[in-house]
């Protein structure tokens, strides 16, 4: 298996002139994205909580958790993006690829639109 790695932006959804160009490790079996703090901190995204998460080797951590705008091929959202620390790797999970619409294509490794389907409402 290979790894998938993308360049996307990241902005202050208060201030979207506030941005950084960060290469992603395309990471979809984790939920939440992950940036490095002081990167968000220049970029004015403050966090909002802290969340537990538990590490492959059974280890919990903590770490802060903010709101970050995503901008990668020409779409555009706001996700969560946990405040990353010095040996964090830096990670675009599923949560952000999905409100961006793009799925991973397991097979060739790449990004991919993501089938957006809207189901009418059953009639009783």
């Amino acid at each position: 298996m290979g790894l998938t790695s993308i360049k996307a932006t990241i902005a202050n959804p208060r201030r979207p002139k506030r941005a950084a160009r960060l290469k992603f490790l395309v990471d979809s079996g984790a939920f939440y994205s992950v940036v490095p703090a002081r990167v968000l901190r220049r970029l004015g995204i403050t966090a909002r909580r802290t969340k537990t998460f538990i590490l492959a080797d059974g280890t919990e951590i903590k770490r802060p958790l903010g709101q970050a705008l995503f901008r990668l091929n020409g779409e555009e959202a706001a996700s969560p993006v946990i405040f990353g620390e010095k040996d964090d790797s830096i990670l675009l999970g599923s949560i952000s690829l999905e409100a961006l619409g793009f799925m991973l294509d397991p097979l060739k490794r790449e990004l991919r639109p993501l089938p957006l389907l809207l189901a009418p409402l059953s009639k009783p």
